[in-house]
């Protein structure tokens, strides 16, 4: 499967999850020139930037491996970016979503309030 298809798919799944968790979403793929968000929500009175990490075999590690430094570099500064043009100052966390699609099976694993940098 290619990897933009795997990546839709696997923000699909994120985007199913999160809805059924009670979080609204506000915006998918949003683009900075300093990175992409994959996810807005928003939970309550908190904004959630989520990053989804999707592998269809381990060939190439875990999903959450490929989150590396230069990764959280990007999605803080995007998320930077975000915040300053929406003139937003209220609460917010950084999410990440590490989904392993095997055949017609998805695991997802939720990681709340990670750390950027």
């Amino acid at each position: 499967m290619k990897s933009q298809k795997t990546a839709k798919i696997g923000e699909k799944l994120a985007c199913k999850h999160l809805v059924k968790n009670q979080y609204y979403i506000i915006e998918t793929n949003v683009r900075f020139r300093e990175g992409e968000i994959d996810i807005i929500a928003r939970k309550e009175n908190q904004l959630i930037f989520v990053e989804v990490k999707t592998r269809t075999n381990w060939k190439f590690g875990y999903p959450e491996e490929a989150f590396d430094n230069r990764k959280r570099q990007r999605l803080e500064a995007a998320i930077n970016r975000y915040l300053l043009k929406a003139d937003y100052e209220g609460d917010w966390q950084a999410d990440l979503i590490a989904i392993d699609l095997n055949g017609h099976k998805a695991e997802l694993r939720h990681y709340k309030s990670i750390e950027l940098t």
